[in-house]
């Protein structure tokens, strides 16, 4: 997308590729909160790591962080999951980081919440997010939220996101898209 400028020229407008919570704790078969689609999103997550790298977008994973007794476990049940400095937690070897990439860890469902990210994003001038990952009805759904109301403009990619069943899934994607003006691509 371009934006005119006051002197009437014209600049790209600044985009970053989120990736939420491709950890071994969600992808590998077994784990602890194994989302089972995630494993067929990961060829779609290295094309977009391939197009931002190739436009000069920035990339930033964002990562759960729980400590062992994190109140998120009882609160909502989920079983222990993404304990910081376990394997578990670890972004998975397809997708590791490059040194110029940015990690976000998080405690609850949004990238934003709590988080530095936004702070990071307008450092670097980035009114565009592209969101991958999972699980769609969850952190891809509540990071969409808080960036919608911060003023981004986002965007999810359909087939780089996997949610734990489908019609959450799809539900997800019409609310995004309905209610919260998402670019579903």
């Amino acid at each position: 997308m371009h934006i005119t400028t006051n002197d009437g020229g014209t600049t790209m407008e600044r985009e970053a590729l989120l990736i939420c919570d491709m950890l071994n704790d969600f992808v590998r078969e077994g784990a602890p909160l194994e989302v089972p689609e995630t494993r067929r999103i990961i060829p779609a997550i290295q094309r977009e790591i391939a197009r931002a790298r190739a436009a000069g977008n920035e990339i930033v994973y964002i990562v759960e962080q729980h400590a062992t007794d994190d109140r998120e476990f009882l609160r909502y049940g989920w079983p222990p999951h993404g304990i910081a400095g376990t394997d578990g937690a670890q972004i998975i070897n397809e997708l590791k980081p490059e040194p110029a990439d940015t990690t976000v860890g998080k405690t609850t469902y949004s990238g934003f919440h709590g988080t530095k990210l936004d702070a990071f994003l307008k450092s670097r001038g980035i009114r565009r997010i592209r969101l991958t990952g999972c699980v769609t009805h969850i952190c891809i759904y509540f990071t969409a939220y808080d960036a919608t109301l911060l003023d981004y403009q986002v965007s999810v990619v359909r087939d780089a996101v996997a949610g734990l069943a489908r019609e959450n899934h799809d539900a997800a994607l019409r609310m995004m898209r309905a209610v919260l003006n998402v670019e579903i691509i």
